[in-house]
């Protein structure tokens, strides 16, 4: 189905991982480097965001990445390649893990 090019799963390779946040994770950011610079962005609507609610551990970077955001300091790209960083290592962790079954 549809699903297979937007949903994250647990064999997929980075670069996969990388497309698939890239293209189709809603951004929470403003329509223009301008505005999202002046008004920022909502973390509570950014996919990417939810996603490091999830699979980054680290409360306080969380915090301080959410804050950021809001500001308009950190862009919906950056955002986004946090995502892809954090989720990465998840995904290796586990198919490493997995291939030693």
């Amino acid at each position: 189905g549809s699903e297979g090019a937007t949903a994250i799963f647990l064999s997929d390779t980075p670069k996969q991982l990388a497309s698939k946040v890239n293209k189709h994770a809603f951004s929470g950011g403003q329509a223009t480097l301008e505005e999202h610079r002046r008004l920022g962005g909502d973390p509570s609507i950014d996919v990417s965001f939810r996603y490091l609610e999830f699979f980054l551990e680290d409360d306080q970077e969380l915090a301080e990445i959410a804050a950021s955001y809001r500001s308009g300091a950190l862009l919906s790209g950056e955002l986004k390649a946090k995502a892809i960083k954090c989720i990465t290592g998840v995904l290796a962790h586990h198919q490493a893990a997995r291939a030693e079954v």
